[in-house]
């Protein structure tokens, strides 16, 4: 079992788990659980799709078949998620990450990638340097944490790249989610993005309304603020900044949590902007340079 790294502000407290992919293990309020919280055998494991939240880098989501075409190359990945047919998430959340620096309401977390063997080549092709800068502070009637995601180009050569979260939050019969998206991908059977559509009603989230339906869609146009409230409890809202167009979210059958994800771009953004798909999300980042985005959880009694 890794250590967990503890912050603390009012009434509020979150765990961090640098060694489990740089994952948050428990954000709660007032003795509430403001994300779901970590399941035992999960932190037992270093299970980290058990935890409350992981970064995504350096991308979000699926690369068809662990085949990533770029300036013409074509480059194997491994595939990452057992018998899955495609790379999926990046790296950061398979890899422990390093405390940079710790204080009472904030961390620092750091995770290099030096691409120098094969087998690092496979998981990502260029060398990388990505922070992870988390904070919990008292402000306007409520608690607010902030992530912010860094990565920087530490190699020769430019790449395709992407970041966001995968937070995932308790969810009641009566919990409710709303925000405010243009468009909606269609999925194939293995989770790919197959046709761009209208919103259908069934899911649309404004105004806020109990999630009802089966969900795992790439939103497009989101409004950049997403609510999670339930009558008695605690209000939450998710705010990403610009670079992080757009929102997946995940909403399995069954089950007592729903993920609501800020990333910068669609799946499998990087094939299909080679392939001349427009506004896919893809960047390119130069050597030497870095782009940062960041996500902010703000938490105030509900309703």
């Amino acid at each position: 079992m890794s250590a967990t790294l503890e912050l603390a502000c009012a009434d509020a407290e979150v765990a961090l788990a640098p060694g489990i992919g740089g994952a948050i293990a428990a954000f709660r309020c007032g003795g509430e659980d403001v994300l779901r919280p970590s399941a035992a055998a999960a932190l037992a494991a270093d299970d980290v799709r058990g935890l409350a939240c992981y970064p995504l880098v350096p991308y979000s989501n699926r690369i068809a078949d662990a085949i990533l075409h770029f300036a013409g190359q074509r480059y194997a990945l491994a595939h990452n998620f057992g018998d899955h047919p495609h790379a999926i998430h990046g790296l950061g959340w398979q890899r422990p990450w390093r405390v940079v620096s710790h204080a009472a309401g904030h961390a620092l977390l750091e995770l290099r990638h030096a691409a120098d063997t094969a087998a690092a080549r496979a998981a990502w092709p260029w060398p990388f340097v990505a922070t992870q800068f988390v904070r919990l502070a008292a402000h306007g009637g409520g608690v607010t944490l902030l992530a912010r995601l860094a990565l920087r180009n530490t190699g020769q050569a430019p790449f395709p790249f992407g970041l966001g979260w995968h937070p995932y939050f308790p969810r009641a019969v009566d919990t409710r989610l709303g925000f405010r998206a243009d468009s909606v991908w269609l999925n194939g059977p293995t989770q790919l993005p197959q046709t761009c559509t209208a919103v259908p009603p069934a899911w649309r989230f404004d105004p806020p309304r109990t999630v009802q339906v089966i969900l795992d869609q790439v939103f497009n146009g989101w409004s950049g603020t997403a609510t999670l409230e339930r009558p008695g409890h605690l209000r939450v809202t998710l705010a990403a900044d610009r670079s992080c167009a757009h929102l997946v979210v995940y909403a399995p059958e069954n089950s007592g949590y729903l993920a609501v994800e800020p990333v910068t771009h669609q799946t499998d953004a990087f094939n299909r902007s080679a392939a001349g798909a427009p506004d896919t999300g893809t960047r390119l980042l130069a050597p030497g340079r870095a782009f940062s985005c960041t996500m902010r959880l703000f938490v105030q009694a509900g309703p």
